[in-house]
């Protein structure tokens, strides 16, 4: 994972900064979406994999089959093509999303619960992460049973565990140490 975002950042910082430029973040954002979605796909890794295709050959293939969408980044397509680098694409696209919630100062914050959060809990759960962040909180929530009761929140560096299981086992690990 390192790796791939070594190769990535630069020209997720390149793409960054000219939609920025030509002020197109959310085109771009979009079309990188798209771009990263197309290019997990089986058929489309065999075909990035095949020696016998030009890159050129290549780029055209992935344009076609992302259409329109991607006429912005047209250019990108082809310098990843011709760098062997297509592979890249998702890392790209996840960095890229990451520069622009910078931007934004907004922050997409995964919470995991025992049950289902309704909605007033997930506006007061809203309210009281944007204060402690600093930024624009986006809730993404999912259920998971065996985490007993609580929630678990996760966000870039940050993990708080609230969770029942992750109490128990730092109990037991207090008792055993």
């Amino acid at each position: 994972m390192a790796e791939v975002n070594t190769l990535a950042r630069p020209y997720a910082k390149a793409a960054f900064e000219a939609a920025q430029a030509a002020k197109t973040l959310e085109q771009w954002s979009e079309s990188l979406a798209t771009l990263s979605a197309v290019t997990q796909q089986e058929k489309v890794l065999e075909l990035i994999s095949n020696p016998s295709l030009t890159a050129s050959q290549k780029a055209q293939v992935i344009q076609g089959v992302c259409g329109e969408e991607t006429k912005v980044i047209s250019t990108l397509i082809t310098t990843l093509a011709e760098n062997r680098r297509l592979e890249l694409c998702p890392g790209i696209a996840a960095l890229f999303e990451e520069f622009k919630a910078e931007l934004e100062k907004s922050v997409e914050v995964q919470v995991t619960s025992a049950f289902e959060l309704t909605a007033d809990q997930e506006k007061s759960l809203t309210e009281k992460l944007t204060t402690k962040l600093g930024r624009d909180v986006k809730l993404v929530t999912s259920v998971d049973n065996s985490i007993i009761g609580g929630v678990i929140i996760r966000t870039n560096d940050m993990v708080i565990d609230g969770s029942v299981t992750g109490k128990l086992a730092k109990l037991a690990e207090a008792m055993y140490s």
